[in-house]
């Protein structure tokens, strides 16, 4: 009986680490089919030359620098973007979903090619590192990776990831490096439904319950990653 026991118990044991190994094997298949599908969405859409881009981005520079990279806090950096979203904003800035005074000039005149080239020019550049203020720092960081449940704000993190990085499958932006002043701009256009291209009013929705002081200091916290 007590023999009987014991090869029960371990052949449960042994069904266990069977499960688990089981359960371990198709996340680790998950995650290659999630990062095989991020890869292939962003060759997809980086299918402009950046040769011809840089070409094509004189015009670019005054306001973003020669490699993308603003000096002007207002305005943002764009070297190091995922040429999809890239893409996604000139296409928004030229039929109107987007409305900025500078863009939308720029945009008119730029044909699907021309977005396609500029965007895999400016993928192809490197992010200056930016740096967080180091009094907002902790509160950027909190808001950023846990949100404020007591206000319904989600995490950042969910998003954008635990380095800013984006996700060029789902077209988020990489944040990680932008200018503080600007992104805390662009949140304040959300909640003030100035700015309105965002999908199925995502952002709007979650700006609109984000305090002034949440804005500035997951700004700051998001310039300093990297």
């Amino acid at each position: 009986m007590a023999v009987a026991s014991i090869r029960r118990s371990r052949a449960g044991k042994g069904n266990q680490k069977l499960q688990v190994r089981s359960i371990a094997l198709r996340n680790l298949l998950f995650l290659s089919l999630v990062a095989s599908l991020t890869l292939a969405q962003s060759n997809a859409s980086a299918e402009g030359d950046a040769e011809a881009g840089k070409a094509k981005s004189a015009t670019c520079t005054a306001c973003h620098g020669v490699d993308g990279n603003s000096v002007n806090p207002e305005w943002p950096k764009i070297a190091g973007q995922h040429a999809s979203y890239t893409v996604l904003q000139l296409q928004a800035y030229k039929d109107g979903k987007r409305q900025n005074a500078l863009m939308m000039p720029m945009a008119m005149g730029l044909s699907d090619a021309d977005m396609q080239d500029l965007a895999a020019y400016y993928a192809s550049q490197q992010t200056t590192p930016g740096m967080a203020d180091p009094e907002l720092v902790a509160t950027g960081e909190r808001v950023y990776r846990g949100g404020n449940p007591s206000r319904g704000v989600p995490a950042c993190i969910a998003c954008h990831g635990p380095a800013g990085k984006g996700n060029p499958l789902t077209m988020y932006p990489k944040l990680a490096g932008q200018h503080a002043v600007y992104t805390y701009l662009q949140l304040k256009a959300y909640a003030d439904q100035v700015r309105k291209s965002d999908k199925n009013q995502m952002m709007r929705n979650i700006a609109d319950r984000m305090s002034d002081s949440d804005m500035r200091a997951v700004a700051s916290y998001i310039e300093g990653l990297r």
